[in-house]
């Protein structure tokens, strides 16, 4: 891999979403505003917010309108939000949301299983959700999930992954993030599949969203800049997952992504000390220790003593 030599790559934070909807605690309101605000000062391009799906369905979610009304927002930082449905769509644009996600799955099993519906169907949504955040002025994300591979039906297709873009494409979205739902991905894929999305569409704004349930979050990481992927999803502390990889680890954490990139030369305009700070206060919030292992470790440049043993 060529040097990095101060390419920009931005990173786009998820926990609040991804990571908290995991938790089976209700994180109060109060903390999440708190933490929203603290990683809008740490540098990241993006904060995945809330999502406004039914409080029924994701209640550690139920305080939407509250948390977007609430944050301070920072000039620079979009601020965004998946909805489910047109009624969450609607519910997005009365907070001001700076960008509205809708997700599907590339597997037709693993969206019906998720989302209980075809995938016809969630691009008929998608359509209609689009049509809405245009009248509104506010910018749409499509989310591809299970887009290197699905636990049911195995390998997806690259023909596959197209012809969906294709249907997305269509609706109007200009942004689209490809994601490895339950980490099944490997380097080589990625950077194949991200390389022919790219030349296909090249007026997509594309991110690479990795989950690190195998190990391999940080290596596909490397495939994507390969392919020249500039955008990346991750979850600080590396909360996160999926239902249906059970006992998985989560997404890619923040700032373990952070450190590499730094360490290989790649600009993220993201303060890291500020980010590890933020995920030494993680486990207080959750109740439980989180997976980060620069958070554990330290970064690469910490210097330490040498043992006594070693002295002169």
């Amino acid at each position: 891999m060529k040097p990095a030599a101060g390419k920009r790559i931005f990173i786009q934070e998820v926990v609040l979403r991804d990571g908290f909807q995991m938790e089976p605690i209700f994180i109060p309101t109060d903390v999440k505003v708190e933490l929203i605000d603290r990683l809008s000062r740490s540098g990241v391009a993006k904060i995945e917010a809330t999502s406004f799906t039914s409080p029924r369905a994701i209640p550690a979610l139920a305080d939407a309108e509250a948390v977007m009304h609430r944050i301070t927002r920072v000039p620079g930082v979009v601020y965004a939000a998946l909805v489910p449905n047109a009624r969450g769509c609607e519910r997005a644009l009365e907070c001001g949301t700076d960008e509205v996600n809708v997700v599907m799955s590339a597997s037709q099993t693993h969206n019906q299983a998720n989302l209980r519906m075809s995938c016809e169907d969630s691009l008929r949504q998608f359509t209609a959700i689009a049509q809405m955040a245009r009248e509104a002025g506010t910018a749409v994300n499509a989310s591809l999930a299970t887009a290197f591979g699905c636990p049911f039906e195995g390998t997806i297709s690259a023909s596959r992954v197209m012809e969906l873009l294709d249907r997305i494409a269509d609706a109007g979205i200009g942004n689209v993030a490809l994601c490895d739902t339950t980490g099944m991905a490997n380097p080589a894929q990625v950077a194949e599949l991200c390389s022919q999305v790219r030349q296909r569409y090249s007026q997509l704004g594309l991110t690479a969203h990795f989950h690190n349930t195998r190990g391999m979050g940080l290596a596909n990481v490397l495939g994507a800049l390969e392919a020249g992927i500039e955008r990346f999803d991750a979850s600080l502390g590396g909360l996160g997952g999926c239902p249906y990889a059970p006992g998985a680890s989560g997404n890619i954490c923040t700032e373990d992504l952070v450190h590499m990139l730094q360490a290989m030369g790649y600009h993220t305009g993201v303060d890291l000390d500020a980010l590890l700070a933020l995920a030494r206060w993680l486990p207080e919030i959750v109740g439980h220790e989180v997976p980060g292992q620069v958070l554990a470790a330290g970064p690469s440049s910490r210097r330490y003593a040498p043992p006594a043993a070693c002295s002169v």
